[in-house]
């Protein structure tokens, strides 16, 4: 378990996901419509743990489960660019780590949650000293998740075309997340 990151929402944890015990959960949100940038919408629940299954395998590649309060509310994946998601898309430097993030579906939506949750993220991956530069790379048409991207410090810089999507490769630096918060 991480140390906790406390918000006016509750108190998030993270910790590193089990593939075979949190597949049935992740299953239910990856396959949600509100997921569908996710790219899982037809998975199995076998397909869901045989990726996280590979995900766990990776030096590369990690995945967390993150709790509100105890209760898991959001998937997140750190990986390293040099070898994972953009390898040959940009020029990585010292210090860059790439993530992803899903927040939990949910019937009840709570106002700043999902800003709460990327909030928790990159206080997360900024703990690591070594972390220079937050990478992303959502598909262009994921509005939502742009903006609120911008809100936390990443700077769009260009579009670019992977396998699976044409993304829009940001950059937050831990200055710009800082500021960003303290705004």
């Amino acid at each position: 378990m991480t140390t906790p990151t406390r918000t006016a929402i509750g108190t998030f944890h993270i910790r590193p996901l089990d593939p075979v015990g949190d597949a049935p959960l992740l299953h239910r949100w990856v396959t949600h419509p509100k997921a569908a940038f996710w790219m899982m919408q037809e998975a199995k629940l076998h397909d869901v743990e045989r990726e996280y299954r590979a995900i766990a395998a990776s030096e590369h590649h990690h995945a967390y489960l993150g709790l509100l309060d105890g209760e898991p509310v959001f998937l997140m994946e750190r990986y390293d660019p040099r070898y994972i998601e953009l390898v040959g898309l940009y020029e990585p430097e010292p210090g860059d780590v790439g993530m992803h993030f899903l927040v939990a579906p949910s019937d009840t939506p709570v106002h700043g949650f999902t800003r709460a949750v990327i909030t928790a993220v990159m206080e997360y991956l900024f703990a690591d000293p070594a972390t220079r530069r937050v990478v992303v790379e959502p598909d262009v048409g994921n509005k939502a998740v742009h903006a609120l991207n911008e809100a936390v410090g990443f700077v769009p810089e260009r579009e670019i075309q992977k396998p699976e999507k044409k993304a829009l490769l940001s950059f937050c630096t831990r200055e710009r997340f800082e500021k960003a918060v303290a705004a």
